[in-house]
């Protein structure tokens, strides 16, 4: 598995006592498939993403990332893992005002401390995989919403991550652009073989994933292949600075997910 999450709690001081935002939580993401977090706002969908990104430490629990136990590992050798092996979507794409679209992502790579003479011929193919070649050289104000989260999305895969962590990547696009968006999340996850973690509490798209777990208050009560799991009315009743420099923001038996066990 490219993404293991195993018995991760995690707890936030509240007052005297604290606040459990992870109960036990398992999850298993292999390479080249989709899982979907869906559970309502405040029930760990971040929290989870945000262990799994190596922002925040679990107080129990083992972090995987590509066969790299993340909890062993120091802050600096956590920040070097984010840039090396680990891509998140933003909800908001977060783009710099003064950059273009290829320059967006040549940054990312330049955080790296890749090569720059390769860093604008990867920019402009992956621009041209999520369908915008020929809006390289334009600013995030000339482009549409739907356009941003497409470059959010090639600057995540800039650095070949084994790991692509997805935010509510649909929350601020119509249902078009949305399903758009998501089907091209799919098509570049079996291309270049990430394991995928999208958050969301839009039910809407789940058919498109590969599987799909339920988060509540904490806990993963739910994990199955979307193909067993009913998606209909009944069924579906700023990470950006801490990402790049190392800091943070902010279950009922766990169940092994084909696998995968997650959420907010």
């Amino acid at each position: 598995m490219t993404l293991f999450v195993h018995d991760v709690t995690l707890t936030y001081p509240d007052g005297e006592s604290r606040l459990t935002a992870l109960d036990k939580v398992c999850l298993e993401v292999a390479a080249g498939t989709v899982t979907a977090v869906v559970g309502p706002s405040g029930s760990g969908k971040s929290s989870l993403l945000a262990v799994a990104a190596t922002l925040v430490t679990p107080d129990s629990g083992r972090v995987e990332v590509a066969g790299q136990d993340t909890t062993v590992l120091s802050p600096a050798e956590k920040a070097a893992l984010r840039r090396e092996k680990i891509g998140i979507v933003f909800q908001q794409s977060n783009l710099l005002a003064s950059l273009t679209a290829a320059e967006q992502l040549q940054v990312m790579a330049h955080l790296s401390g890749r090569p720059s003479k390769a860093l604008r011929r990867r920019a402009l193919e992956l621009l041209d995989a999520v369908g915008m070649a020929d809006k390289a050289d334009k600013r995030p104000h000339q482009l549409s919403g739907g356009q941003r989260q497409r470059v959010n999305i090639a600057r995540a895969l800039m650095n070949e991550p084994a790991v692509l962590l997805v935010d509510e990547p649909t929350s601020a696009l119509d249902h078009e652009r949305g399903a758009s968006v998501l089907d091209l999340l799919v098509t570049l996850t079996r291309e270049r073989a990430t394991a995928t973690v999208l958050v969301t509490h839009d039910r809407t798209h789940l058919e498109r994933m590969d599987r799909t777990a339920t988060m509540t208050d904490g806990r993963l009560t739910e994990t199955a292949a979307v193909t067993d799991t009913a998606v209909g009315p009944a069924a579906a009743a700023g990470f950006a600075a801490g990402f790049v420099a190392g800091s943070a923001a902010p279950s009922a038996a766990p169940q092994p997910a084909g696998r995968a066990d997650g959420a907010r």
